[in-house]
């Protein structure tokens, strides 16, 4: 019945996330499948946004990114910024592997609303970690799902009893100035299995992979995403050598201890 009473309510959902690794996309789309079966979706990873998008109220917005060194992904923001909301309402959320979220979800909040919507939810959910994948393995599981359910049913009650323009400002946790954004030291390499069939080439956002000699990987562009490593069919590109060895140790050390989701209303 909820669901049938947003549809009516809604026109439309649109759905933005950017998920090189995949897990980021499974958590938006779980979440906008709550209020409405079809959506219009721009995963930034193969589709930018490079005009400007209008919202109006009678949409909803649902954008997910992920956590990179406690910020979302700068190459993001330009896109994000081609949204425009008119009193839209929006629900955002992070997605970080067992570290922190940091400085992320806020950043988050603070952009769309400078962008004219309104956050009726923010949430901080864990997936497995895209480079130390040994690090919340599997995540997002079945308790995750059922969290995100939660977290989307509570969206959902709060839109269908009050109204927009009475929801106050959320108070979301990170601090000011954001925390300064930081390129990620180690980067995926390619190995003698490359056959060169160019779908890392193709999938890198920064395009720091070279179409002549996809095996190597140009460490001032790449912002260790693992787009690349997701797509190699081979399993030619990794992160490897004895450095990412040390550090893949330190972090599951430090972080392997099972964190829960967070969100604000």
């Amino acid at each position: 019945m909820g669901n049938k009473r947003m549809e009516k309510e809604y026109k439309l959902v649109k759905q933005i996330d950017f998920s090189p690794a995949g897990t980021t996309q499974k958590i938006t789309n779980r979440i906008a499948a709550r209020f409405c079966k079809d959506s219009e979706t721009y995963h930034l990873l193969r589709r930018k946004i490079t005009e400007p998008i209008v919202c109006g109220e009678n949409e909803l917005l649902v954008v997910g990114m992920p956590v990179y060194t406690g910020r979302i992904p700068q190459i993001c923001i330009p896109n994000l910024r081609n949204l425009r909301g008119r009193n839209t309402p929006a629900i955002v959320v992070v997605v970080y592997g067992n570290r922190e979220y940091e400085d992320a979800l806020l950043e988050l909040y603070d952009l769309l609303s400078e962008q004219g919507f309104i956050v009726v939810g923010a949430g901080a959910f864990i997936a497995q970690h895209s480079i130390f994948p040994n690090v919340a393995k599997g995540r997002p599981d079945q308790k995750d799902q059922e969290k995100i359910d939660l977290f989307s049913k509570k969206c959902m009650e709060k839109l269908q009893k009050n109204s927009i323009n009475q929801f106050a400002p959320l108070q979301i946790n990170g601090s000011y100035p954001y925390r300064e954004w930081m390129n990620v030291p180690l980067k995926p390499m390619g190995s003698k299995k490359c056959n060169f069939c160019g779908s890392c080439v193709h999938v890198c956002p920064t395009r720091a992979i070279n179409r002549d000699n996809p095996r190597m990987t140009d460490h001032k562009k790449c912002i260790s995403c693992t787009a690349c490593v997701q797509v190699c069919p081979t399993g030619a590109r990794k992160f490897r050598g004895p450095i990412y060895r040390i550090a893949q140790i330190a972090f599951w050390k430090k972080y392997s201890q099972r964190k829960e989701p967070e969100w604000f209303l």
